[in-house]
């Protein structure tokens, strides 16, 4: 007898639509359920996470998918900002990103980024991607719970 699986949140940090859209679909994908919370900049999500003003309800992500460019704040600053905050500094996050530049990877890294992937530009492959992402951070890996 299997498990019954509980629903995961995961903040998707994204201003890009058709990228958000995409992801909302290959979550329809995912053998569990994913309760799924879209934020368009960084400033934004610091009050997601540190449950402010509109968001004082928000739930703990289990997982931080990150956009590098965005208005207002960006990854690279959100990833500092996340790593500085006790709060959420344990949640895990991926930046998911189009860039390929080994200065962002790097500065990526060194601010504590998770894991660095590249979004494919084909459907099929982020869909792939995705379910690559659920197999390992909500299926397998084990993360902190606060």
């Amino acid at each position: 007898m299997s498990a019954v699986k509980t629903a995961s949140h995961l903040l998707l940090i994204e201003d890009n639509p058709g990228d958000a859209r995409l992801v909302e679909e290959a979550l329809k994908e995912f053998s569990r359920p994913v309760n799924l919370h879209h934020v368009k900049d960084g400033i934004t999500a610091l009050q997601f996470l540190q449950q402010d003003g509109q968001y004082r309800n928000a739930p703990r992500p289990k997982l931080i998918l990150l956009d590098l460019n965005m208005p207002r704040k960006d990854g690279r600053e959100m990833l500092r900002d996340i790593r500085s905050d006790p709060v959420c500094a344990s949640i895990p996050v991926i930046v998911l990103t189009t860039s390929g530049a080994e200065r962002d990877v790097d500065l990526c890294y060194a601010a504590g980024a998770n894991c660095y992937l590249r979004k494919p530009v084909d459907v099929v492959e982020f869909i792939d991607l995705m379910k690559m992402i659920e197999t390992f951070w909500l299926d397998t890996a084990l993360t902190p719970s606060h």
